[in-house]
């Protein structure tokens, strides 16, 4: 099967340019794709994934990915699929989101070997580009009629669009010609809202192939948009977004939201975040079938994707934590790391000077119980626990064995009411 056969049989291909042209390069020869990233933010989110999930494909179908960090069109902003202008960063922001995005994209390609990854800056030759040159060389290649059918442009016409924004396909077009020229690169991917802009790529480097007289054979395609059974957007929380950074969304948080991926999305999500044969999804989507409430289905995209993105140690404690919290475990295996990240929402009291503070002022203090003569009923009653253990000792204080990695102790009243005790 050809990487492009794959890719259909997961659904993860979108619009392609030309699909027959595609295939017959593929087939014969190993190419130089990319795809762009640009640095809105300090992190990448879920939704970044699939397009890193699917470079990786190509790459270990011996083609060689280039991941591209928009430093320079990071300053403008692309208006596709947004409703109003975004708001223009500063350059130092600009360049410190460029670094961590660099770092993350390092984390999940391989960048060994012949066709190993390469990371490229649109900053390198787009930063020191002047006026004259940039209108001369390629504004004249853009009819305005033209840009004004891109949807990205259209959609925003009535609500008004600055000619800095207006501009980014052309900036972006002249990503994949440099790269066309540089580094023979015969392919951009992208979502779907990136459609207007590879196609406006590809139409750039005809032009100016055709004035060069030299023979252009370039495609673009784009995978769809990831949308969950409900209608609404794929990583997409309460919360707000998931992030591959593990210090805005621990691994366990990162687990748990593939956990509780509804039973209509699983099957999808394994053809399109895992590299799992589709035999071995089908026995998964018989699994689901014949024992739905077992969810194995979500705890393999769990695992396979949580590996992916962090590591198969951040799965394994995932996993801990999940089960001291709900399969009945013991809190008090859990590491100080696993706490924090089990316990990340959870309120935190921290511990004064005191060495062994008192069961009861912690109480008061970290408010799960208003008073100190209902922290002595809470107790005498046996309501209050600490590291999962009833405590009913009025006298009890908080000791270095009650200390989980020396850091954290676990006291909760009642059913549901924790409070996370840090030590210093």
């Amino acid at each position: 099967m050809t990487i492009l056969q794959d890719l259909e049989q997961r659904g993860l291909v979108n619009q392609v340019t030309d699909r027959e042209g595609l295939e017959a390069l593929l087939n014969e020869e190993f190419i130089t794709l990319y795809c762009g990233f640009d640095p809105t933010g300090d992190s990448l989110h879920i939704g970044h994934l699939l397009t890193i999930i699917t470079m990786r494909r190509f790459q270990l179908a011996g083609h060689k990915p280039l991941a591209l960090v928009g430093g320079a069109t990071g300053f403008i902003g692309d208006p596709s699929g947004k409703s109003v202008e975004r708001s223009l960063n500063e350059e130092d922001v600009v360049k410190m989101y460029s670094e961590r995005i660099r770092s993350q994209l390092q984390k999940h390609l391989d960048f060994t070997g012949d066709y190993g990854a390469e990371i490229v800056n649109n900053f390198d030759w787009i930063g020191e580009m002047s006026v004259i040159t940039f209108l001369r060389d390629v504004g004249k290649h853009f009819g305005v009629n033209y840009m004004l059918s891109k949807e990205s442009v259209e959609s925003r016409i009535k609500n008004g669009i600055s000619f800095t924004e207006f501009s980014y396909q052309i900036l972006q077009s002249l990503d994949y010609l440099h790269l066309f020229k540089e580094k023979n690169c015969r392919l951009q991917i992208g979502g779907s809202d990136q459609w207007g802009n590879i196609t406006a790529g590809l139409e750039l480097i005809r032009r100016k192939s055709a004035d060069e007289e030299q023979k252009a054979e370039a495609f673009g395609f784009t995978i769809p948009l990831v949308t969950k059974a409900d209608g609404t957007k794929f990583g997409k929380t309460e919360g707000g977004a998931i992030w591959l950074d593990p210090s805005k969304t621990t691994p366990y948080e990162f687990y748990q939201f593939l956990i509780n991926t509804d039973d209509r999305d699983v099957i999808k999500f394994l053809h399109y975040f895992t590299f799992l044969p589709a035999e071995e999804i089908k026995e998964y989507e018989q699994k689901m079938q014949e024992a739905p409430e077992k969810r194995e289905a979500q705890q393999k995209l769990a695992e396979e994707l949580t590996a992916f993105v962090h590591s198969k140690e951040a799965v394994e404690q995932a996993q801990n934590i999940s089960t001291a919290l709900f399969g009945g475990g013991d809190v008090k295996k859990l590491s100080a790391e696993e706490i924090a990240q089990g316990f990340k929402d959870v309120p935190t009291h921290q511990a004064g000077a005191e060495e062994e503070p008192g069961l009861i002022d912690t109480l008061v203090e970290a408010k799960l119980s208003p008073s100190k003569r209902q922290a002595r009923e809470d107790i005498t009653n046996g309501a209050v626990y600490i590291n999962g253990d009833r405590c009913t000792d009025l006298q009890k204080q908080l000791s270095a064995e009650d200390k989980i990695g020396g850091r954290y102790t676990i006291v909760r009243r009642g059913k549901k009411k924790y409070a996370l005790v840090s030590f210093k």
